[in-house]
């Protein structure tokens, strides 16, 4: 995160959590001839259009007296994605009983793959509601045995 990201994430966590929302990432990129500023925001149950827009409207005045960015930029506001990697306890807190997915550096169970519901989790464990042919079932992964888990939907 270079210096600009770091200033704007500082300055707007405080006013993003008031909102109800978690500030998941701050980018400050130049693409072509332009600048852009974009936030990630998420909340349990999952960010909405009108979410971004009432956050956008008090981002946009407060980043105005901050002074943070000289010259000219476009404010992007938005959801960090439906399946967006999942990247610390906070994250899993907001994924309870919503779709997950995971990936495991070995077999577990016979597989090394699960798409299900997020039941549980803990410092050394998540637990994984899911799917088998015909019938539900459980699996308790290891943290440390995980290669990739990332939010998923689930129809």
């Amino acid at each position: 995160m270079n210096r600009t990201e770091q200033k704007v994430m500082t300055h707007a966590q405080p006013l993003v959590e008031e909102m109800g929302y978690k500030l998941i990432e701050v980018e400050y990129v130049k693409e072509g001839p332009d600048y852009y500023l974009r936030l990630y925001l998420d909340k349990k149950g999952g960010i909405t259009l009108e979410d971004c827009a009432r956050a956008s409207e008090m981002l946009s005045e407060k980043l105005d007296e901050w002074e943070i960015i000289e010259g000219g930029y476009f404010l992007d506001v938005s959801s960090p994605g439906a399946e967006r990697p999942i990247k610390n306890d906070d994250d899993l807190e907001m994924t309870l009983d919503q779709g997950i997915y995971v990936k495991t550096y070995q077999q577990i169970e016979g597989s090394k793959e699960w798409t299900g519901i997020l039941k549980h989790f803990d410092s050394d464990t998540v637990s994984i509601e899911y799917k088998d042919k015909t019938r539900t079932k459980t699996v308790v992964v290891s943290r440390d045995k995980i290669a990739t888990i990332r939010k998923a939907v689930i129809l």
